[in-house]
């Protein structure tokens, strides 16, 4: 593997998109650091070094994704999120509306109008996010009233606060659309997936503070058990990532003017996890608006419904939260999966260029073929998802500490460290022996 780096440094192409892709990321990093004007760069130090249990529900998977950014309001707070968010979006409507799905049928015309879309889409995510995040920081409920004696948003300053929450607003926004042409800037220039690297560097960077609180909490034993219980979660991430279903096909020999065509033999790859990781995403979303309705009652004298929904429902370690998380996510992985992958369609496309499944007819057997293989091999994939994304709410327990809510050791992390990580290894492998180089995977 070390000499498979040394290769692809000694090539001069692909050196420069590495050394391209590392200084984007010291750019983003650098953004995801810097403050943003009318903030309180001192008193949100102060809160974080004083702060027992964080942010809980989506707002910790979004702090996670920023990599700390957003609950130090900087200038890249929101992340990458808001792009996500569109892109889901996005792909959701396609079902729907016949013009999305026109566009996606065109080609690569049609995909660049979709994208234009979704950069709208984002920077409109952007505004409401960030004013939704501004909001939090000025009533303290982004750090769960913790921090009310460390204002993060600063009044009487002497400038009027609508103009300080209006700047503020404008910068997230716009280091928004900053990070998404990053991430456009490392697909087209760079190495791998602009969008899935920024997000791998986000949760990267939060690994060595974590792994050191974990070690002065708890100490060295602790520590290692830990790392050992990452590295066995790593593994069979890694192996189910790439476990798939191949469907064999085989295509009839046709006669074109004087040339015979087709009579080849493929496969289609159905992946054991197929949704990825946007089920983690929709239920972590869903179990977000408990506490988001629990914020217009009175925190100082909750009813007894307030308190069972707070702490059953909200509260991340209670056998009803995981339970309820456990079931959303299988439920998110069978309807993702349905509205991504339509069997009737590539049943028609192989039908359409004479192409068949060896002892299926082609048409409406073939696909009532692979709705039923997909059926098959979606619940793997959901009970998958589902155990590994409720590893950290069992981690909250073992360790038995608030401070852990942004344990970024298992779940969603996890899926996407190594999704990433595998992704972007191939794409540079696939380089290498283009230029009979050996590659990282031999």
């Amino acid at each position: 593997m070390l000499s498979a780096f040394l290769s692809a440094f000694r090539t001069p192409d692909l050196r420069k998109k590495l050394l391209f892709t590392v200084g984007i990321i010291a750019v983003y990093r650098l953004g995801a650091t810097l403050p943003s004007p009318g903030v309180s760069y001192g008193n949100v130090q102060k809160c974080l070094d004083t702060l027992q249990g964080g942010s809980t529900g989506v707002l910790n998977l979004l702090d996670l994704f920023s990599g700390g950014a957003l609950l130090q309001l900087s200038v890249f707070a929101l992340g990458i999120m808001p792009y996500i968010t569109a892109s889901i979006i996005l792909q959701l409507l396609t079902v729907v509306i016949p013009r999305l799905e026109q566009l996606r049928k065109e080609g690569q015309a049609g995909q660049a109008k979709i994208t234009q879309y979704t950069r709208y889409l984002t920077l409109g995510l952007g505004i409401l996010q960030s004013s939704a995040f501004v909001a939090l920081a000025r009533s303290g409920q982004l750090f769960n009233n913790q921090c009310d004696q460390f204002p993060i948003v600063p009044k009487g300053t002497g400038i009027p606060d609508w103009l300080t929450l209006t700047i503020l607003v404008m910068t997230m926004t716009a280091g928004t659309g900053v990070v998404m042409w990053l991430g456009e800037l490392i697909t087209d220039r760079g190495v791998g997936n602009g969008m899935s690297v920024l997000i791998f560097t986000s949760i990267a960077a939060r690994l060595p503070s974590e792994g050191w609180k974990i070690k002065t909490t708890k100490g060295w034993g602790m520590f290692f058990l830990v790392i050992a219980l990452v590295l066995l979660v790593i593994t069979a991430v890694t192996f189910i990532e790439q476990a798939q279903r191949r469907i064999p096909v085989q295509y009839a020999k046709r006669m074109i003017g004087r040339r015979m065509y087709g009579g080849t033999s493929t496969y289609i790859p159905l992946k054991v996890n197929q949704a990825g990781v946007i089920p983690v995403i929709f239920a972590s979303s869903l179990l977000y608006l408990p506490q988001l309705i629990l914020q217009f009652f009175d925190q100082n004298n909750p009813g007894k419904t307030q308190a069972w929904i707070q702490n059953h429902i909200v509260k991340a370690s209670a056998p009803e939260h995981i339970a309820i998380y456990f079931l959303l996510i299988i439920f998110f992985t069978y309807f993702y999966v349905s509205i991504t992958f339509n069997p009737t369609e590539v049943a028609d496309n192989m039908k359409k260029y004479g192409g068949f499944v060896p002892g299926i007819r082609p048409g409406k057997p073939t696909a009532e073929y692979l709705d039923f293989i997909l059926s098959r091999i979606t619940l793997p994939g959901a009970l998958y998802l589902g155990i590994i994304a409720i590893l950290p709410n069992f981690f909250f327990i073992w360790l038995d500490n608030q401070q852990f809510q942004n344990f970024p050791f298992g779940g969603t992390a996890v899926l996407i460290m190594v999704g990433v990580g595998l992704e972007t290894v191939k794409q540079i492998e696939s380089q290498l022996m283009q230029r009979n180089y050996e590659g990282f995977l031999r």
